[in-house]
């Protein structure tokens, strides 16, 4: 085990799947102490199991649900240095049939539930050392997507957010910075090709084939490579990384 964040407390949403699984994995590996939040509690509670974290329910589009797991996390760990916001949602509409009740939901989410989570943690962030705040973006912050505008737009927005914290606190000990994956090999993915095969009427084999086609490599992202850039932008000698949105796509971006 490293000792590179030994004695950090890591607070990660969505950790118990996907890429807050893999960020826990890796922030663990760097000797960070690991608060795991979600929706569901048994995929928190196996990865926590794994890397002696502890698991808090929380659904991040509770304000105050999110208060009360970020005091849970400081009663177990102590205070928050390294906030990974990577709790996301998605769905796939046509435009023309997306709903409000749709549209609420994935920008509630996405980036009203980041704001939420950066609010909660902020006061401690700015006391650490060395504070990092990491949100899990995505490549659709960066150009549209069809038939999942309403993601699109969470995904920009979670972008301006980070930028304009990394610009407002770029005097102070803290950096705000986001990845930006592709296509990665998750089970919010697994979403993704029932939901085109559905929409289509494509073979889920087809679908999924088509979806990783969309990223150049040919292949989807292992989560863990995010998890380790995760983990490199929370490291001590990462002071100087501040407002990146770093693509993590196989070069799709290029």
């Amino acid at each position: 085990m490293g000792s590179r964040l030994e004695g950090r407390h890591a607070l990660i949403t969505g950790g118990g799947t996907g890429i807050g699984a893999s960020a826990a994995e890796q922030l663990n590996v760097e000797g960070a102490m690991l608060s795991l939040l979600g929706r569901r509690l048994d995929p928190l509670k196996s990865i926590a199991e794994c890397f002696g974290g502890t698991a808090i329910q929380c659904d991040v589009t509770d304000p105050e649900r999110v208060r009360a797991a970020f005091d849970e996390a400081r009663a177990a760990n102590g205070p928050i240095d390294l906030l990974i916001v990577n709790a996301g949602i998605a769905e796939s509409a046509p435009f023309h049939k997306m709903t409000r009740e749709s549209w609420d939901r994935i920008i509630g989410t996405n980036l009203t539930g980041a704001f939420e989570c950066a609010r909660a943690a902020i006061g401690d962030l700015l006391k650490s050392e060395n504070g990092r705040l990491v949100f899990v973006a995505s490549v659709a912050s960066l150009r549209g997507v069809p038939y999942a505008s309403h993601y699109a737009a969470s995904k920009h927005g979670l972008l301006g957010l980070m930028r304009s914290l990394a610009a407002e606190y770029a005097k102070t000990n803290l950096t705000v910075n986001a990845v930006c994956p592709g296509y990665v090999d998750t089970p919010m993915t697994d979403q993704s090709v029932a939901r085109v095969s559905e929409i289509t009427g494509r073979s889920e084999g087809d679908a999924r084939k088509a979806i990783t086609n969309m990223n150049a490599s040919g292949r989807l992202v292992d989560p863990e490579a995010i998890g380790n850039v995760i983990a490199m932008l929370c490291l001590p000698l990462s002071s100087d990384i501040n407002g990146a949105a770093i693509t993590i796509d196989g070069g799709t971006s290029a």
